[in-house]
């Protein structure tokens, strides 16, 4: 009686030695492995002019000009000789990213986010500036009121601005087809009949 119960004692005593031999190695690995990464951001530099609220249901080519010319004259007003760039915009398929940078040009924790479903109209032709790429966004208020806003960027080129309308769209359509899969849409609805608020052309 007393040699079985040694040998069932032996038997349990077996796996501790692999145990503690693995057991170093993992953490040894999970040493070597960088606690955390250092996060890079991909976006086009722009300098934000900011925003105004707009008014209208329906946004048609030109919508955006006033609000847009409203916005310029209160940057050139404060701009010095060199007005260096102090966002970078982040364009994804459901969302838009406005990360703002420091005086070293490094993004910062501060970060302004868009849903694509709540942009109403964006276009990179304003006759103020071709370097501006501005959209119209929905709003919602924390009583659930909804207000238009008008958010305007300086790009670097005429082209950066029309890149970014093309991202734009892009972006626009697969959260179109993303929510029509859903069934948050209706069915018949097309993204031609949507996405004519996004003006993105190539003149």
């Amino acid at each position: 009686m007393l040699k079985t119960k040694l040998n069932v004692l032996t038997l349990r005593k077996e796996p501790l030695p692999t145990v503690i031999f693995h057991e170093p190695e993992a953490i040894e690995l999970c040493t070597t492995t960088p606690l955390m990464k250092t996060r890079t951001h991909t976006g086009c530099k722009v300098t934000y002019l900011g925003k105004v609220s707009t008014t209208g249901m329906q946004f048609l080519s030109g919508c955006t000009e006033k609000p847009v010319i409203e916005l310029w004259k209160k940057h050139t007003l404060t701009r010095e000789d060199v007005y260096p760039a102090n966002a970078l915009l982040e364009i994804r398929p459901f969302q838009v990213w406005l990360h703002h940078l420091d005086l070293k040009g490094e993004a910062t924790v501060h970060m302004d986010t868009f849903q694509v479903a709540r942009i109403a109209y964006c276009t990179a032709d304003h006759n103020v500036s071709p370097n501006i790429f501005a959209w119209v966004y929905r709003e919602i208020n924390d009583d659930l009121s909804y207000q238009m806003d008008c958010h305007a960027v300086e790009c670097e080129s005429k082209l950066e601005a029309k890149k970014l309308a093309h991202a734009m769209m892009e972006a626009f359509k697969k959260t179109f087809h993303s929510m029509k899969s859903d069934g948050r849409i209706h069915r018949n609805s097309s993204s031609e009949e949507v996405s004519h608020e996004f003006e993105s052309d190539d003149g």
